[in-house]
């Protein structure tokens, strides 16, 4: 059955937790956000790429942070209100990682990840670099990348101590190199890598 819901009306995660329709949503400040159901095959070699190379230089340096990839609901509560009523924004990034375990339970993610991941499509490009942005951003995730598999281009964002982004970094592979990942010292993804087909 089918659910139909309100995109003016405010929902919380306990709503979310209701809606067994199948369909993939997010919850950005109450408000409901349909996702596409999957996403292209570019879209996901980009994502294995990444995940792959951030799994194994975890596992090689017996690393405690821990990758996961969507569908995997984050919980990003506001003034430390966890209860479920209480939390308004629930999104399924790409690729995020977390460092603090505590964070972690059956559910997914309670709290910002250390590390955010999302892979633009056209469906998604607005949502990703303003909505979530300033999402993620406010909710204190320390370094989000958008990946643009178009561009073949990474843009970095790091969280500065007065809790803003800074005006980001941008990798083309046109142009070569590597991205350092600041969540994970010591690694550096090459573009080439990343958008190997």
């Amino acid at each position: 059955m089918e659910i139909i819901l309100d995109k003016k009306k405010h929902y919380t995660y306990a709503d979310y937790l209701t809606w067994l329709d199948n369909k993939k949503r997010e919850l950005l400040n109450g408000l409901v956000h349909l996702i596409s159901p999957a996403p292209t095959l570019k879209h996901a070699k980009i994502s294995r790429n990444i995940l792959t190379s951030f799994v194994y230089h975890i596992k090689k340096n017996k690393g405690k942070c821990q990758t996961f990839a969507a569908p995997f609901d984050v919980r990003l509560p506001k003034d430390k209100e966890t209860a479920n009523d209480k939390i308004h924004t629930v999104v399924q990034p790409d690729i995020c990682i977390v460092c603090d375990e505590s964070k972690l339970d059956e559910r997914g993610c309670l709290g910002a990840p250390d590390m955010i991941v999302e892979i633009l499509s056209f469906s998604t490009q607005k949502y990703d670099l303003n909505d979530k942005f300033n999402i993620y951003e406010a909710a204190g995730v320390k370094e989000y990348w958008v990946i643009s598999p178009k561009e073949k281009g990474v843009s970095v964002f790091i969280l500065q101590e007065n809790g803003k982004y800074d005006e980001g970094t941008n990798y083309l592979q046109e142009e070569g190199g590597e991205v350092p990942v600041q969540t994970l010292p010591g690694l550096n993804l090459s573009l080439e890598e990343i958008f190997e087909d």
